[in-house]
């Protein structure tokens, strides 16, 4: 059964994974936290090794993204040992995000993820040699901040780049309170 996740606005679903990526020196771990409602990325990080100090760095770049007032919001994850662990779980106790997780051996519970997963790499890291890790680092870093934060159109938020989205989100949002306000 695939699950479908919806939020009603930015800051009520996140969620992340993490994926690996070859490089000439070896393993490139990179974690992800994603806005459910914009599709955009709000953290990342990368690193050598898929532990929860990364997921950890990810949820916090997330964090900082948003002001760092994310009381409330809902994070879905897999069951990894990562974001189980109790390191996570204490960050997590912390920013007050709520933790939600898919069953174990359920890939299809975090699909949404996962195919954020499946694009990057389809789009970008599998046309691309990365010599080192830091390469791959820069590179991957500039390609999320660049492109699919910023241009890359998805249809599930009526074909606009998520940051775009979120700006003409907020935007009618401000316009209807304003209207209120003067009626």
């Amino acid at each position: 059964m695939l699950r479908r996740f919806q939020a009603i606005a930015s800051d009520v679903l996140w969620w992340g994974d993490m994926t690996e990526i070859e490089t000439g020196e070896g393993k490139l771990y990179l974690a992800s936290v994603h806005d459910a409602f914009s599709r955009r990325v709000l953290g990342y990080a990368m690193g050598g090794r898929h532990d929860a100090a990364l997921v950890s760095a990810s949820l916090q770049m997330a964090a900082a993204t948003r002001g760092g007032t994310v009381d409330g919001v809902i994070f879905h994850s897999d069951r990894g040992s990562e974001y189980t662990s109790e390191a996570y779980n204490s960050l997590c106790d912390c920013l007050g995000v709520v933790q939600s997780m898919g069953r174990v051996g359920s890939a299809l519970d975090n699909a949404a993820a996962e195919s954020f997963h499946s694009s990057i790499k389809a789009e970008y890291i599998r046309r691309h040699r990365f010599a080192t890790r830091a390469e791959a680092r820069l590179k991957i870093a500039m390609w999320i901040a660049d492109f699919f934060n910023t241009r890359r159109r998805h249809s599930s938020v009526g074909g606009l780049p998520p940051v775009e989205f979120e700006r003409v989100i907020n935007y009618k949002r401000t316009e209807d309170r304003s209207q209120a306000r003067a009626a």
